[in-house]
């Protein structure tokens, strides 16, 4: 789900606190056959806070058919705390979603799940991911007389089902999604089912829960991004939604289709590394356990002398614990991290942005002076706020810093629901590994081999001729085409040779 002014990738936002992080573009949730679905829903969509800060919104369906809607920017609990809101959001089915705008303002027509009403209905639908011809789709369908009233993607998948010939809605998502590339996770909501779909590649996440069915207790259906979704509203988990299926609940139970070609599934690999969160099993997989096994493995490929091995939390910390575990090496948590700031609050000045990471981290020095420090993060996007650590943990007296990173070097764009920066603002895709150690003032640099980010994962080793999973922002091996950058390119290329 991206803004359309993205015919690149986004980069993050002006925070200096985010500059070394990506970003997830969004978390889903759907539920179907309960009392209070739209509380549940918040809840759902307040343990997938992380996949999306910017917004979020919840639409219910009531009994008689009828359709509500509520969204808001800012985080769940700021969204969907007011007893009369929830109140109004009557029904026992609802979808929810949470956002992260990639770019600009996060503006409410954006902010979904998006609503229509056909011929047939009631229709709200809610996505994670990223089209990668939703441009080229866009203009097509303006020029059919289809009025847009968003800027994001996902919008597309309402025009196309509007205009599709078909008679039943699922024959019209079909045809929609026939004609869509990218990657998708969506769920959506009509009067008589509650539908989830993943692309045939598998990219971005979906899983299936049950809620009830036993003493009496109706059952109920959930469909949202992570496992860790269903532990907060009790449900059990059934099974993640295969690539390229379609899941239709209703009132007799759960239909699965799977009306397009096999295609190799090619799950993203950052969700292991740093996007899912850590209590979710993904694809069958802990991601606590997984993150523990990286850092071991990082740790037998890049080991260096030292006394201490320091997360950059949070997400450093499971792979800083495999790592210790692994090289003998005391885990400390050298670096603590203020958990109440968000974006920088104050006016973000010159002096601001340079003490702006102290807001979220600072030093714990008793831990960290005189030692041989081995810090451990999960990634380097553009190397400013390592930079800030770096300095920080120097500032408080450590003798040598090292950096290990859990995921091998980001050296291209991800187009499939990542927001990162263009290629040429990535750190590792302009700079060799001694230069990066350089710029961001360590001893010593190094990450994760990607054969070992595999191994990590129970693999033998990466397939170049069938990978197992998506890592073109390590490979730039891209599995959907890239059909809206690839026509920016040629009109760019275009008017280079008319010039």
């Amino acid at each position: 789900m991206t803004d359309q002014s993205m015919q690149q990738p986004a980069a993050t936002g002006d925070d200096p606190q985010d500059d070394d992080k990506f970003h997830e573009e969004c978390g889903v949730f759907g539920i179907w056959n309960t009392n209070d679905a739209a509380a549940l829903t918040a809840l759902g969509l307040h343990a997938l806070q992380h996949r999306g800060q910017e917004a979020a919104g919840i639409v219910s369906l009531d009994e008689g058919g009828i359709f509500h809607a509520h969204r808001g920017r800012g985080l769940v609990g700021d969204t969907f705390s007011d007893a009369k809101v929830m109140a109004s959001l009557r029904g026992r089915a609802a979808a929810g979603h949470n956002r992260y705008a990639t770019t600009g303002e996060t503006a409410l027509r954006n902010v979904q799940p998006l609503y229509a009403d056909f011929a047939f209905g009631g229709f709200a639908v809610a996505h994670n991911g990223n089209l990668t011809n939703a441009l080229a789709l866009r203009r097509s369908l303006v020029n059919r007389g289809c009025l847009f009233q968003s800027t994001t993607d996902s919008e597309v998948f309402i025009h196309l089902i509007a205009i599709s010939l078909y008679s039943t809605v699922v024959d019209r998502l079909i045809d929609a999604l026939r004609q869509v590339q990218g990657a998708y996770s969506l769920v959506a909501l009509h009067d008589g089912a509650l539908i989830g779909a993943r692309d045939v590649f598998g990219v971005r996440p979906l899983v299936l829960g049950r809620l009830g069915g036993t003493d009496g207790v109706p059952t109920s259906w959930v469909l949202c991004s992570e496992t860790c979704a269903l532990d907060i509203v009790g449900a059990e988990f059934v099974r993640d939604i295969d690539a390229g299926e379609i899941i239709i609940i209703d009132d007799k139970g759960v239909h699965s289709i799977k009306p397009f070609g096999k295609q190799p599934d090619r799950f993203c690999i950052f969700e292991y590394i740093y996007f899912a969160r850590p209590d979710s099993v993904v694809e069958g997989t802990p991601v606590y356990e997984t993150r523990k096994r990286i850092g071991a493995e990082l740790a037998r490929e890049s080991g260096v002398e030292a006394d201490v091995v320091v997360p950059v939390p949070d997400s450093g910390v499971p792979a800083a614990m495999g790592y210790a575990t692994e090289s003998g090496i005391p885990f400390e948590l050298g670096i603590i991290r203020n958990h109440y700031v968000g974006r920088t609050f104050i006016e973000p000045t010159d002096q601001i942005r340079n003490l702006g990471v102290k807001l979220k981290h600072s030093a714990n020095k008793p831990m960290l002076e005189g030692k041989r420090v081995i810090l451990v993060d999960d990634s380097i996007v553009r190397g400013t706020t390592s930079k800030k650590i770096v300095e920080m943990v120097r500032a408080a007296g450590a003798r040598e810093v090292h950096m290990r990173i859990s995921s091998p070097p980001t050296t291209h764009s991800c187009y499939y629901g990542i927001d990162t920066p263009e290629r040429g603002k990535l750190l590792a895709a302009t700079h060799d590994l001694e230069q990066m150690a350089q710029i961001i003032g360590v001893d010593s640099l190094a990450y994760i081999s990607l054969d070992g980010l595999y191994r990590a994962l129970g693999k033998p080793g990466r397939d170049a001729a069938k990978p197992a999973y998506c890592d073109a922002c390590f490979t730039g091996d891209y599995a959907i085409p890239l059909t809206d950058t690839q026509a920016n390119t040629d009109r760019q290329l275009s008017l280079l040779r008319a010039g």
